[in-house]
């Protein structure tokens, strides 16, 4: 059974300038940056059949190309930090993407996803890893911006179940393009 989630691909110079921000966090493990990417949709572990409907699916979605940028370092968890990221600026195109692969897959049968979207590139996860020493590393860390880089594509990712996720590998790729239009012709 394969493990699937929608996402966007981070580009190399952005994976690059990220992975400069690793190292200096005890308890922290770095994501590899060939794993970066933006998850829209967890779908999770299901059936071969179900993974190719899914896939056929998202091939009907058509939205235009839009340019994202990161805008800062956080963690996730509060008093008890489970993982730091790069805050993705949450642009109306990506939301309505994501809110369309939600919506896409709610209609196949699966759950509703259980918590609100935030945008983000997972960096590292954390553990035994102090609130005072995430705060310290943000401080020196956290105000990274990226250049804005163009998305002109979302992926089905697989991955397989392991510790911190990854690899992820490409199981079909979908281009974001402006539809045709089509225009009456007289005859």
């Amino acid at each position: 059974m394969p493990r699937l989630f929608t996402g966007l691909e981070i580009p190399r110079h952005i994976g690059d300038s990220l992975a400069m921000m690793r190292g200096g966090l005890p308890g922290a493990r770095w994501i590899d940056p060939d794993n970066y990417h933006l998850t829209l949709r967890f779908i999770g572990d299901i059936d071969d059949a179900l993974a190719r409907d899914i896939a056929g699916l998202l091939g009907r979605v058509q939205r235009k190309p839009f340019e994202l940028r990161l805008d800062g370092l956080t963690s996730f968890g509060g008093r008890k930090p489970r993982a730091v990221v790069a805050a993705v600026t949450p642009v109306a195109p990506l939301l309505e993407l994501q809110a369309e692969h939600d919506r896409l897959l709610q209609r196949m049968g699966l759950e509703p996803e259980g918590r609100k979207y935030i945008p983000h590139v997972t960096l590292a996860r954390l553990r035994e890893t102090s609130s005072h020493q995430v705060a310290e590393f943000l401080s020196a860390r956290g105000h990274y911006r990226s250049a804005a880089f163009e998305v002109l594509r979302f992926v089905l990712f697989s991955s397989r179940a392991s510790t911190g996720g990854g690899p992820y590998v490409v199981e079909a790729a979908y281009p974001l393009t402006v539809p045709a239009l089509r225009m009456a012709v007289p005859t």
